[in-house]
């Protein structure tokens, strides 16, 4: 997937982070990871995807990271798919895209809902900053800005998109 990524955008954690879990089938993969699937044909059946497509998804999930190959029996070797710490970092995006979706919805075309273990009850997601509780979705509160490790490209960038977000009086 390299080659997807513009020279560009090689340092923008956005662009890097697509490159390795942007592609429809690996999010799924995720999803079913969470919800506790571990063995290929439990992927297989219940995504309905190729033996193929999930081996080379597998492959690259583990080589990125993302999941452990584990053995889980002997004879013959079997061998199971879990998540590592960095793979469950990802549930909060992945819940995330979830409540985006169902954002568009109307709640009795929901056809899967984040709720509470505990009580059933619904809940709302939101991404908040871990340090004030607030909501990130206000674009005039939060922006996004260059890093200690900017290249001047991407100084640049983050300069000139400042300028122009004040121009129009979003900053």
């Amino acid at each position: 997937m390299g080659a997807r990524v513009r020279r560009d955008d090689r340092e923008c954690p956005l662009s890097t982070t697509v490159q390795h879990v942007g592609e429809w089938w690996t999010l799924l993969i995720l999803h079913d990871a969470f919800d506790g699937f571990t063995r290929f044909d439990e992927f297989e059946a219940n995504l309905g995807i190729s033996s193929s497509m999930l081996t080379s998804r597998l492959k690259t999930l583990v080589a990125e990271g993302i999941l452990r190959r584990r053995r889980y029996q002997d004879n013959p070797p079997r061998y199971e798919y879990v998540l590592t710490e960095l793979g469950r970092s990802l549930r909060p995006v992945v819940v995330a895209l979830a409540a985006w979706g169902n954002s568009r919805l109307a709640p009795e075309e929901r056809s899967m809902i984040l709720v509470e273990a505990a009580t059933g009850d619904e809940v709302d997601p939101v991404v908040v900053d871990r340090n004030t509780g607030r909501a990130l979705d206000d674009p005039d509160a939060y922006v996004f800005a260059a890093g200690p490790a900017a290249s001047r490209v991407m100084r640049a960038r983050y300069r000139s998109t400042k300028s122009r977000a004040s121009a129009a009086g979003t900053v």
